[in-house]
């Protein structure tokens, strides 16, 4: 596992990447073109994350929500800056595309805990750390086994069983369970993270799993 985890973990997630990027590209161009004159010339999402290590990055993603504000020039809640256009995005996933960049570039792995909020990093115990060990993915063994319809600790549990059982038979198996999820839709909330109530930190003691 350790062998696989620490060089060839990463020489898969460069080569498929890249490939996924090229085959993908005709798409990319397509929803960055309607992004484009949808969100008024801003295609892209980016924002900072904790990586591996909690080390942070900026993660890029299509943009699927306007700018709208109050008369206060405060953002719109989420439900109302969510377009037509960026829930139909969303709802294939298809926003998730522009982060094998992230992929490519070491940032990210195709497969790991997805990057959460920076403000989070404080709430975490000791247990919930672990997520960190690793490179962030794209997807994982928690969005394949419910995304946002577990709790934020059911999501922390599978994230860390992830990161201490990692082995190719298991990301190969957590590749074909995204691609059934996403065709059936499961578990996915048409706003994705903006609408899931903030992770507060837990009171259980864990740390010792």
């Amino acid at each position: 596992m350790k062998i696989y985890s620490h060089f060839f973990k990463r020489f898969f997630d460069l080569i498929l990447a890249s490939i996924g990027f090229i085959i993908l590209l005709p798409l990319f161009l397509i929803v960055w073109c309607v992004l484009l004159i949808k969100n008024n010339g801003k295609a892209f999402f980016y924002q900072e994350r904790p990586g591996k290590n909690e080390r942070v990055f900026r993660i890029i993603k299509f943009k699927t929500m306007n700018d709208k504000t109050d008369e206060h020039g405060e953002l719109l809640p989420p439900s109302d800056r969510l377009t037509r256009t960026g829930n139909f995005v969303r709802k294939y996933s298809l926003d998730e595309i522009p982060q094998l960049l992230n992929v490519i570039k070491g940032d990210m792995s195709l497969i790991g805990p997805r990057p959460l909020r920076i403000r989070y990093l404080p709430r975490y115990n000791d247990f919930q750390k672990q997520r960190h060990n690793i490179r962030p993915g794209i997807t994982g063994w928690a969005q394949v086994n419910g995304r946002n319809a577990i709790s934020w600790e059911q999501k922390f549990e599978f994230d860390v069983w992830y990161v201490k059982n990692i082995s190719l038979l298991l990301d190969i198996k957590i590749i074909f369970l995204t691609f059934y999820t996403v065709f059936k839709k499961d578990g996915v909330s048409s706003i994705d993270n903006d609408i899931v109530p903030d992770f507060m930190g837990t009171h259980t003691k864990n740390e010792n799993r």
